[in-house]
């Protein structure tokens, strides 16, 4: 069941992240983003799991209500019922929510521990540092690479290489984002050195607090390439909506020619990894027009 619901909700969502760039906010969006992880494929089929009991309670709640109300209005029954006691309604009510909420327990649970427990001994560290107002990102490796990820200014977009808007959005772009390869699990370490931020990527099905002093700890594993755009969750001060995050999935020899060229260039890295991009892109779109 787990299995065809999940399929059913994310099979049009899969269709969209095939042929667009990035996994981003659109205008008037009411479902979630395109999952990218098996975590995030998990929130989807539990939420719509979940609405097979809702929807069903909401409405006889409802139903319920309207007897109520018309069958026991004040004009057409005068003279109400003094019952005070009924064993059978009393055992529904209880024994009813007890087994729902151990229908939606045992899911939750199960998804609860995937969360925080990664499916083998992750690949790369890093730690992300929330500050006001950008990231600040640490490999934790022995090259020990670091750099801080500001929101692309629109009089930087030229320099950077980054004038497609629908690719690198306004208020979501930024100048460095995280590099991981595709396929393979990433730990993030996420604490923050002001005020309390939060590390969330939705195509990702992470969210968690960065807090001053403290080191939380979530991970991901990005089974398609792509850039992938979040923003800090957390209420951090006058320019906590311009804190976006942005992580760009490469396949593998793609993050290790980057790497290698971060330590000299940093800047430079990230313009042949952009001009990278592009080509694959065009190349893609040209493939799909033929």
């Amino acid at each position: 069941m787990k299995k065809i619901l999940s399929a059913a909700a994310v099979l049009p969502l899969f269709t969209w992240a095939q042929s667009a760039y990035a996994a981003q906010p659109t205008p008037w969006q009411t479902r979630f983003q395109p999952a990218a992880t098996g975590i995030m494929e998990d929130v989807i089929w539990f939420e719509v799991y979940t609405l097979w009991f809702i929807i069903p309670i909401t409405l006889l709640v409802m139903a319920l209500l309207a007897w109520v109300m018309i069958r026991f209005r004040a004009s057409a029954n005068p003279t109400p019922s003094r019952t005070s006691h009924n064993t059978l309604i009393e055992v529904i009510w209880t024994v009813g929510p007890v087994v729902i909420l151990l229908f939606l327990a045992i899911p939750s649970f199960q998804l609860l521990t995937a969360q925080y427990t990664p499916p083998e001994e992750p690949a790369i560290t890093v730690k992300a540092t929330g500050v006001q107002w950008s990231w600040e990102y640490e490999y934790q490796n022995d090259d020990n690479l670091s750099f801080s990820s500001f929101m692309l200014q629109e009089s930087d977009r030229a320099a950077a290489g980054k004038e497609d808007v629908e690719q690198y959005p306004r208020l979501l772009a930024v100048d460095n984002e995280l590099v991981v390869p595709v396929n393979t699990t990433v730990r993030v370490l996420v604490t923050a050195s002001d005020v309390i931020h939060a590390f969330a990527m939705p195509a990702f099905g992470i969210k968690v607090d960065a807090v001053p002093g403290r080191l939380n700890e979530t991970w991901f594993k990005a089974d398609r390439e792509g850039m992938y755009y979040g923003q800090c969750s957390e209420l951090c001060g006058k320019d906590h909506a311009y804190m976006p995050i942005a992580i760009h999935v490469v396949s593998q020899d793609r993050y290790d020619a980057w790497r290698a060229e971060a330590q000299a260039d940093l800047g430079n890295a990230y313009k042949n990894l952009t001009a990278s991009a592009e080509s694959r892109e065009d190349t893609k779109l040209a493939a799909a027009g033929n």
